[in-house]
């Protein structure tokens, strides 16, 4: 009888562990699905499955909707068996993701709480294996799991948490996060996000040099530490070969941007000039102008053209494609705005649609749109202009 109590007990903590972890794992997922899909885009590079980018974004809300199906499913007891296998089969496939991660050094971070909780691909890894043990103690007692609601009320539930569970992945892709984890949410303040502050520890590494002998052809493998003590540099019998491989010992200060270039077509830096302006900017973030919304592009131009007339506002436009194409689309859409040419990694991170719109006066983000959301020219001059 107390064994029998014991493993109940067991079982019991296990589910409601697993239950909740898979929900708020899909949950803060479900939140940014687009970066999640970006996430998963390096994955399917690394394994050389780029067939499956074209769907990035609708494997990123299922996989988002599962975790919070099946953990829910888990908490109500609701077809044990199948939920059991569900979850043993999304965590085998997670695992393999994070192993992979870890051990191939590929993608160095799995993306496993979104920006919400950054981890390492060893600690995603870890806390994969944690989940799996707990996992098969509920696989193990798959069939002695019982349900907490009668079996037309847990269907009714089940059959709603699918319903919301695709839903907020499909919400949040169309109108933006709900929580911004990103570096660039509203209140930032770009430069100060750049800076490395005094007396901060920079990143540690260590160098590796392999050496041979050049008369008895003896070959050594050496750090850079046992390399300066050792003495062996003075000896001149003993020769460099090839280039030392570097790895990151310590990691050091890392701040929340830390790299941001905005240049013309020329490569001329325009950067601090952007940043340090002390009237409103609109920056309209399209890294992407092959596959933007040109509908989107309208509407967010014509608002541009009324601001920039009105108020004399600065419209500028920021995108990863190249200069060549993009004055060929500012030409074909009679775009107003400046051009300016980042990277598409900190463009992807400043806002999740493609286009999106930053409102931004000396270096700080006043507030920023998803392209379904941005506010009409009224609305924007009642609150930010019309003072």
């Amino acid at each position: 009888m107390t064994n029998n109590k014991t493993t109940a007990t067991l079982v019991w903590i296990c589910r409601i562990a697993v239950g909740l972890l898979f929900i708020f794992s899909g949950l803060i997922k479900a939140n940014d699905p687009l970066g999640f899909s970006y996430k998963l885009e390096e994955y399917f590079e690394v394994l050389h499955l780029t067939f499956f980018s074209n769907y990035s974004v609708l494997i990123a809300v299922t996989l988002c909707a599962l975790e919070m199906i099946l953990g829910f499913a888990r908490l109500i007891g609701y077809s044990s068996v199948r939920v059991a296998w569900g979850l043993l089969l999304l965590i085998i496939f997670f695992a393999f993701l994070t192993f992979y991660s870890a051990y191939f050094k590929v993608v160095q971070t799995c993306g496993c709480f979104g920006d919400a909780i950054p981890l390492t691909p060893w600690q995603s890894f870890s806390k994969d294996l944690v989940l799996l043990l707990l996992i098969l103690v509920l696989f193990v007692h798959r069939k002695g799991i019982q349900p907490v609601f009668a079996k037309k009320t847990g269907s009714r539930l089940f059959q709603g948490a699918v319903i919301i569970s695709f839903g907020v992945g499909f919400m949040t892709y169309n109108f933006g996060p709900v929580i911004d984890f990103l570096p660039y949410k509203v209140g930032a303040n770009i430069p100060d996000e750049m800076r490395i502050p005094p007396g901060a520890m920079p990143d540690e590494y260590e160098l590796t040099y392999k050496l041979e002998n050049k008369a008895t052809h003896e070959k050594k493998t050496m750090t850079n530490t046992a390399y300066l003590k050792s003495g062996i540099w003075k000896d001149n019998n003993w020769e460099v070969k090839g280039d030392p491989e570097s790895r990151l010992v310590k990691k050091g200060f890392t701040p929340k941007i830390p790299y941001l270039q905005i240049q013309d077509a020329q490569k001329n830096d325009y950067l601090n000039e952007l940043m340090d302006n002390p009237f409103y900017s609109l920056v309209i973030v399209a890294y992407d102008l092959k596959h933007t919304n040109v509908n989107a592009i309208g509407r967010i131009n014509a608002l541009a053209a009324n601001l920039h007339q009105d108020y004399n506002t600065r419209v500028v436009l920021l995108t990863a494609t190249t200069p060549e194409d993009a004055e060929a689309f500012a030409k074909a859409n009679h775009l107003v705005t400046e051009l300016f040419y980042v990277d598409e990694v900190p463009l992807k991170s400043m806002v999740r649609s493609n286009p999106g719109v930053l409102l931004m006066k000396k270096g700080t983000i006043v507030d920023k749109w998803h392209y379904h959301m941005v506010p009409s020219y009224d609305a924007l001059v009642k609150k930010y202009f019309r003072k």
